[in-house]
C-alpha cells in the first residue's frame, strides 16, 4: 500500500468510530438533561417548594444557589474520574459517572418537600445535587476524549464536537419534557407534584446509554500509553507540577461556553417569567428553539474545524460572546416574543461556534497520559467560575442594580477573558505514545492561529 494510500485508510472512520461518536452524543445529552433538569426546576419550582419562609428574591437565590453546589462538586468528580480515567481508561470511568448522575436524579424525584419534612428537604437537595454535580465532573472528560482519541486522522476536531452535542440536546429534552408535563397536567398539578416526572424519566434515559457504553472498546491511545508503561502514578499532581499555566488558560477557554449555556438554559428562564414577564410555555419553546439552532451549528462548526482551525473559530466567537448579552437583554426586556426568540436564537448561534471547537482545543493542550485529568480539570474549574455562579450573581446583580445592563457587561467579560485564554494557551502536547516524552514545557508556544489544533 502507496503512503498517501494509507494516509487515506487512516483517515477513513469505522464502524466502531461511529458507533463511539454516536455512544458520546447520546451518554453527555442524558447527563445534560439531568443536570439541566434540575436548572429548569430551580428556576421555575424549587423556591417556593423548598424555601418557602424567604421572601421571592432570597428565595430565588436559594434556589440558584443548590443549583451551584453541583458545579462545586463538579472539579471533585473532574479530579477523581481524571484520575481513574488517565489510570484505569476512558470507558470505566464513563459507566460509573453516568451511574452517579442517574442515580442522583432519580433521588430527586423522590424527595419530600419542606413542607413534609422541614429544613430536611433543602439539605437532601443539596446532597444530591452535590451527587449530580460528581458525576456530571467525570462524564465530560470521558467522553471527549473517548470520541477524539477514537477519531481517524485529521478528524479530530469534528468528532470531539459530538460529545459537545450532547450539551444542546440535553438542554432541549429537558425543556421540552418539562414544557410538555406543564401543558399536560396544568399549573397547580405541574407545581404539585409534575414536576418530578422529568427526573423520573432520567432513570430510563440512564439505562439506555448504559446499554450502548458498555458495547464500546476502550480509546486506543490510552491502550497505547499503558502497553508502554507511561501511565502517570498521580496524574493531578503532575499536571499542576508541568502544566498549571495550561490548565488556567483552560479554565479562562470555559468561562465563555459555561456563561452563556447557563444563561440560556437556566438563568434567562427564570428572568424572561419572573421580570420580563413572558408566559413561562413561551420562555420554554423559545429557549427550545435557541438549542436547536444551538445544535445544528455546532454539527456544522465541527464538520469545518478541521479545515478552518479551532481557535479562529473560537477567537471570532468571543468576539460575538462580548457584544451578544447587551442585545439579547435588550430583546429581552421588551417582553416580545419575536424579540425574546431572535435573542435566544442569537444565543443558540453563538454557543454552537464556542461549544463545538471548544473539547478539542482544551483537550489536545495535554498529553495523553494526563489528558483526561488536565481537561477536566480545566473544563470543571471553568464551568464553577463561568457557569455554575452566573444564575446566582446574575441574580444578585440585578437585585442590586436593577439593570440588566450590569448582567451583560458580567457575560461580556467573562467572554474577553475567553479571547484572551484561547490566545495564550499552550500548543498541542507531545504524545507519549509516539515515543518519549518531551520535557516539560516543550511546544508551549502562544497559538496565534488554528493550525496548532488541527486534526
Amino acid at each position: 500500500m502507496t503512503p498517501s494510500a494509507s494516509r487515506s485508510a487512516a483517515s477513513r472512520p469505522s464502524e466502531h468510530t461511529r458507533r463511539v461518536a454516536a455512544a458520546t452524543f447520546v451518554g453527555t445529552a442524558i447527563e445534560w438533561y439531568d443536570f439541566n433538569i434540575y436548572g429548569a426546576a430551580a428556576a421555575l419550582i424549587f423556591a417556593p417548594q423548598f424555601f418557602p419562609n424567604f421572601s421571592p428574591v432570597a428565595a430565588t437565590l436559594a434556589a440558584f444557589g443548590t443549583f451551584a453546589v453541583g458545579f462545586l462538586a463538579r472539579p471533585i468528580g473532574g479530579i477523581v474520574f481524571g484520575h481513574f480515567g488517565d489510570r484505569l481508561g476512558r470507558k470505566q470511568t464513563l459507566v460509573v459517572s453516568l451511574l452517579l448522575m442517574g442515580i442522583g436524579t432519580f433521588l430527586i424525584a423522590l424527595l419530600p418537600t419542606y413542607a413534609q419534612i422541614g429544613i430536611a428537604a433543602p439539605i437532601l437537595l443539596v446532597v444530591l445535587r452535590f451527587v449530580q454535580g460528581l458525576g456530571v465532573g467525570g462524564e465530560w472528560g470521558g467522553a471527549v476524549l473517548m470520541a477524539m482519541e477514537h477519531a481517524p486522522e485529521g478528524q479530530r476536531g469534528y468528532y470531539s464536537s459530538f460529545p459537545q452535542m450532547g450539551l444542546p440536546a440535553g438542554t432541549l429534552l429537558s425543556n421540552l419534557v418539562f414544557l410538555g408535563v406543564s401543558v399536560g397536567l396544568g399549573r397547580e398539578q405541574f407545581a404539585a407534584w409534575g414536576w418530578r416526572i422529568p427526573f423520573v424519566l432520567s432513570a430510563l434515559l440512564v439505562v439506555v446509554a448504559l446499554v450502548v457504553r458498555l458495547r464500546l472498546a476502550e480509546s486506543p491511545e490510552f491502550a497505547r500509553t499503558r502497553q508502554r508503561g507511561r501511565v502517570r502514578r498521580l496524574p493531578a499532581l503532575d499536571v499542576l507540577r508541568n502544566n498549571p499555566g495550561t490548565v488556567v488558560l483552560g479554565m479562562g477557554i470555559t468561562l465563555a461556553p459555561s456563561a452563556l449555556g447557563y444563561l440560556l438554559s437556566v438563568y434567562l428562564l427564570s428572568y424572561g417569567t419572573g421580570t420580563a414577564h413572558v408566559p413561562q410555555q413561551t420562555m420554554l419553546l423559545t429557549i427550545s428553539a435557541g438549542s436547536v439552532v444551538y445544535l445544528v451549528v455546532a454539527y456544522l462548526t465541527g464538520r469545518v474545524t478541521d479545515r478552518i482551525g479551532a481557535v479562529r473559530i473560537f477567537m471570532v466567537a468571543s468576539v460575538l460572546s462580548v457584544l451578544v448579552p447587551f442585545a439579547v437583554f435588550g430583546l429581552m426586556d421588551t417582553g416580545a416574543v419575536p424579540a425574546v426568540l431572535l435573542a435566544m436564537l442569537a444565543m443558540g448561534l453563538v454557543l454552537g461556534l464556542l461549544v463545538a471547537v471548544q473539547a478539542v482545543i482544551v483537550s489536545r493542550a495535554f498529553s495523553t497520559d494526563v489528558r483526561y485529568t488536565g481537561a477536566s480539570m480545566s473544563y470543571q474549574f471553568g464551568a464553577v467560575l463561568g457557569g455554575g455562579l452566573t444564575p446566582l450573581l446574575a441574580a444578585a446583580i440585578l437585585g442590586a442594580t436593577g439593570s440588566s445592563v450590569w448582567v451583560a457587561a458580567y457575560i461580556a467579560a467573562l467572554a474577553l477573558l475567553s479571547g484572551v485564554s484561547v490566545w495564550f494557551l499552550p500548543r498541542e502536547a507531545p504524545d507519549v505514545t509516539d515515543g518519549d516524552a518531551l520535557p516539560a514545557g516543550a511546544g508551549d508556544e502562544p497559538l496565534h492561529d488554528g493550525g496548532a489544533v488541527r486534526a
